[in-house]
């Protein structure tokens, strides 16, 4: 398959081929990441229904991100999503994340056992999330960030699932694993009907230069130093949202407030799959760095307010709730773009993971710290805590947008 040159009009049977695989790699995507948060549905009903102790609802979570940082340290050392088929890649990883997953619903949730299996489950995401993103950037044309935007938003739907599945399943939580688990594998299977993009670029060795540029080159600095302040807050926000609603609905009295808060947990993280969406739309027309400032500067706000509305009235908190999780991940694609676009080619994949790597072990921190900071100086320090991530990123992203190599990003718009 030939590759069309920058600008012009890509044939027919290639923008037939280029929908189809990338409807499959979405809904692959969504189905594989489901797993990913399903102990965050999980922990929420467990600790009602049986009790386990803060450490062990944190190490639910964050066995995945750590998990996930030992994955994506392997696959970029090895430069796996460089050097071999991504679509090999995904299958293998979805397979046996699905089947770690399924042995979950047959376990105690959360001993020794199930902490090591999510912890395997995170280092399977190594090879889904970094490889969705390297196999849609196969088929960019110019509109990049909207196709790792729409890639995220798969992955922010993904995410979200289970908590619909606790809303649904009231207080079974295996049902929640199985059925992530079963999801996961159909998705193992299913990546296979997608075929690669003309732009694929593979590598015939390991890169050890490749890394080492990811700090050394000022522009790639900076980018993944705006991702690392998007990161802080992100899945901190993912994993608590849930705990802190529940505890808000029951101190304004609501009926039934575990079943309320997984439902406005849903709506909160599904919505950012429009936040993906747009952001990504808007990149490609005004900037990833007009975008990822934007951005940042709302969620960072809401997660400033959204500790002080403990126990506030409703439709407060809705609203919040639904603003921050529009434009906590409306960013995140646009970090991702940006490495593609000032990395070389045939090293975009390695740099993808690198970038995710680091994200996702400095969330490792802040996961832990929002119950020990919520001990000492309740939500509202918590969710300031968080605050200060992204708007630190905001400092790198306008640094970033007056860099020269700035030109290379979104066609030229920075």
């Amino acid at each position: 398959m030939t590759t069309s040159p920058p600008g012009l009009a890509q044939p027919a049977s290639t923008k037939r081929g280029k929908t189809r695989s990338l409807v499959i790699l979405l809904l692959c995507q969504v189905g594989a990441m489901s797993v990913w948060f399903s102990s965050s549905a999980v922990v929420a009903i467990v600790r009602q229904v049986q009790g386990i102790s803060a450490l062990q609802a944190t190490l639910l979570t964050s066995a995945v991100q750590a998990g996930f940082v030992a994955g994506t340290i392997t696959s970029a050392l090895l430069s796996l999503a460089d050097r071999y088929d991504p679509r090999r890649l995904f299958m293998t990883s979805a397979l046996v994340a699905g089947s770690a997953t399924a042995c979950l619903a047959f376990i105690e949730p959360a001993g020794v056992a199930a902490i090591a299996l999510r912890f395997l489950t995170g280092m399977c995401m190594a090879g889904v999330y970094p490889v969705g993103m390297r196999l849609a950037a196969t088929w960019a044309n110019r509109d990049l960030g909207l196709l790792i935007g729409l890639l995220v938003g798969a992955l922010t739907f993904g995410s979200a699932s289970p908590h619909l599945l606790a809303a649904l399943g009231g207080s079974s939580w295996r049902a929640i694993y199985a059925i992530a688990a079963l999801c996961a594998l159909l998705a193992g299977i299913a990546i296979l009907l997608c075929d690669v993009g003309p732009t694929m670029a593979r590598a015939t060795r390991i890169q050890w230069s490749a890394l080492a540029g990811a700090w050394r080159n000022p522009a790639l600095r900076l980018a993944n130093l705006g991702y690392l302040g998007h990161m802080w807050e992100l899945y901190a926000m993912w994993a608590w949202l849930a705990v802190f609603l529940q505890t808000s609905f029951a101190a304004a009295g609501i009926s039934h407030a575990r079943q309320a808060a997984e439902w406005l947990t849903f709506a909160a993280v599904a919505a950012g799959a429009l936040g993906a969406w747009l952001g990504g739309v808007l990149a490609d027309r005004v900037g990833r760095t007009t975008v990822t400032i934007g951005a940042m500067a709302v969620s960072g706000a809401c997660a400033a307010v959204m500790g002080w509305l403990l126990g506030a009235p409703v439709w407060l908190v809705v609203g919040v709730a639904l603003v921050w999780g529009v434009s906590v991940i409306a960013d995140s694609a646009q970090f991702s773009a940006s490495i593609a676009e000032l990395a070389e080619p045939n090293s975009i994949g390695t740099l993808l993971t690198a970038q995710t790597c680091a994200g996702f072990l400095l969330t490792l921190v802040s996961i832990h710290l929002v119950p020990d900071v919520v001990a000492f100086a309740g939500w509202p320090g918590a969710f300031s805590m968080l605050a200060a991530g992204p708007f630190l990123g905001c400092i790198a992203m306008a640094r970033l947008r007056r860099h020269p190599d700035a030109r290379r990003l979104a066609g030229g718009k920075g």
